[in-house]
């Protein structure tokens, strides 16, 4: 551990200027995840979800986007986990993903809504059937005895719907959307002169404004 100082990465691969965007985030978030595919990146589709509940302390988790729409970022998650708790007494979050092969970065930044019930059923149901039955089985974030109580409930959920096709969702899980107000391209520049470009808005009706940050 007392090499950490010393590790360090110098960036150098590509640059980002007004010019190399889109006029839309959403847009040039698809551009980059595109690039992102395209370079074999190792999920792509995983970030950084952070949430703080009423007391304002932070937690933050690795999740995989699982939509993108003109409403914003999607994932889903049990209603009743620590992430879960925290979005219904404060639902607001960041996210951020981090393309290391790219050298490239992106945060996002904005209020949460649950999905409607019927996408997060569609979803549920496009699962593997292991995937459903874990839903059920797992009572995400709480405290249990051992690894065995999680495979007792396992058990049981198998058996009580061996015969239903599809499985019922669970009425503890679903979907959220990250409805952005901020949405910030990080490129990694020579000597820490990183190029940020953020984009910015009040509300969902608002225009985009773009300018450039320090890095």
């Amino acid at each position: 551990m007392s090499s950490l100082a010393d590790l360090r990465q110098e960036y150098a691969r590509a640059e980002l200027t007004h010019a190399h965007v889109a006029d839309d985030p959403l847009d040039q978030f698809r551009t980059w995840f595109d690039e992102a595919l395209d370079a074999d990146v190792e999920e792509p589709n995983a970030m950084t979800l952070a949430t703080a509940g009423a007391d304002g302390t932070p937690s933050a988790r690795i999740v995989l986007l699982k939509g993108l729409d003109a409403r914003g970022f999607q994932f889903y998650s049990n209603y009743e986990s620590q992430k879960g708790t925290e979005l219904s007494q404060n639902p607001h979050a960041a996210l951020v993903f981090w393309w290391a092969p790219l050298e490239r970065q992106v945060r996002i930044e904005g209020r949460v809504d649950r999905l409607p019930d019927d996408e997060s059923t569609e979803y549920f149901h496009s699962r593997p059937r292991g995937s459903q039955l874990g839903a059920w089985a797992s009572p995400q974030s709480q405290v249990v005895d051992d690894r065995a109580e999680l495979e007792e409930n396992l058990a049981s959920v198998q058996a009580e719907y061996e015969d239903d096709d599809p499985i019922p969702r669970p009425p503890h899980w679903g979907g959220y959307v990250v409805r952005p107000t901020q949405i910030e391209f990080w490129q990694g520049r020579p000597n820490r002169l990183h190029d940020r470009l953020r984009y910015r808005r009040a509300n969902e009706q608002d225009d985009w404004t773009l300018e450039r940050l320090a890095p």
